[in-house]
């Protein structure tokens, strides 16, 4: 069982690991983050862009309407800061959601279909987890992009978020 708690932990360190890889990426060097790359989304960007995309096909679930998306990516990658400013405002919304939340309503099943047309059923809160994970394994690649510029990338662990995180994302 889920708690309030900890989908309030999982929406804030979420929007402040994404934070840090964004503020990563635009220290890079002119058009490193757009750059072709030999990865599934062609470019760091995309592959942030791909997390966004998938928040938004979730928060349609977990408010009980049509997302409106057919793929998980888009065609066109955004530039970074537009991109964040969408993202940004996701996690603005998944914090509110989050806030608001009680351990009965995480513990809500949610039926959704896929983008592929599967269909399952989650808890709110396991949707929630879902969505970390996510976020952590598509920056986990953007990371690795970072290595063929080269640069270091970011660090984004939970034990750095429990040291660094700033109060805004606690």
């Amino acid at each position: 069982m889920m708690t309030a708690a900890t989908v309030r932990l999982f929406a804030r360190y979420n929007a402040w690991a994404d934070k840090v890889m964004f503020d990563a990426v635009a220290e890079l060097p002119p058009g490193e983050d757009m750059k072709p790359r030999t990865s599934l989304f062609k470019n760091i960007v995309h592959t942030l862009n791909h997390n966004y995309i998938i928040d938004e096909i979730w928060r349609g679930h977990l408010e009980g309407r049509d997302h409106g998306y057919t793929a998980r990516n888009t065609a066109d990658t955004p530039a970074l800061a537009a991109l964040w400013t969408q993202q940004h405002a996701a996690h603005q919304w998944y914090t509110q959601w989050a806030d608001a939340a009680t351990d009965d309503s995480v513990n809500e099943r949610v039926e959704y279909e896929l983008i592929g047309g599967n269909k399952g059923v989650m808890t709110r809160g396991e949707i929630m987890m879902h969505i970390v994970t996510h976020h952590s394994y598509h920056r986990g690649f953007a990371a690795d992009l970072f290595y063929q510029v080269p640069a270091r990338p970011p660090v984004m662990d939970l034990p750095v978020y429990f040291r660094d995180a700033p109060a805004e994302y606690r």
